[in-house]
């Protein structure tokens, strides 16, 4: 696997907070069972909808406006060779050779996948 390289986002994403009583649910998506919990967010992102943890969203994002957030933290990523899954906060995500192994902090935790396509055209890398 190659060298990871810093990235920041350049779209905004949909968000609201699931401030409800309620056990939360499980659903399925990226090839896996996913977990949103009470508190976590529930984002749209150029299409796609998805939980994000609580702490993680409150880590990485800023609002911009009513709904509207814009992810304030640089990633880190590199090119998967081969297929996969890795474990994330909400469940399991699977992924292909080409696609982008991600994540929030320097250190590699707080990881997802992103298909090849959907990165290119989400994020621009950052030069410093």
């Amino acid at each position: 696997m190659e060298q990871r390289r810093k990235y920041r986002k350049r779209t905004l994403v949909a968000a609201v907070q699931l401030n409800l009583e309620t056990p939360g649910f499980t659903y399925e998506k990226w090839g896996g069972a996913q977990r949103c919990s009470p508190g976590d967010w529930l984002v749209e992102s150029d299409g796609e909808t998805y939980t994000v943890q609580r702490d993680s969203f409150a880590h990485t994002y800023e609002k911009v406006d009513i709904g509207k957030y814009k992810k304030t933290t640089p990633i880190w990523a590199t090119v998967a060779t081969e297929a996969g899954q890795v474990r994330t906060k909400e469940g399991l995500t699977s992924y292909q050779p080409g696609d982008y192994l991600v994540s929030n902090d320097a250190d590699g935790h707080d990881k997802y996948a992103v298909p090849k396509q959907q990165f290119d055209e989400m994020y621009e890398p950052i030069n410093d």
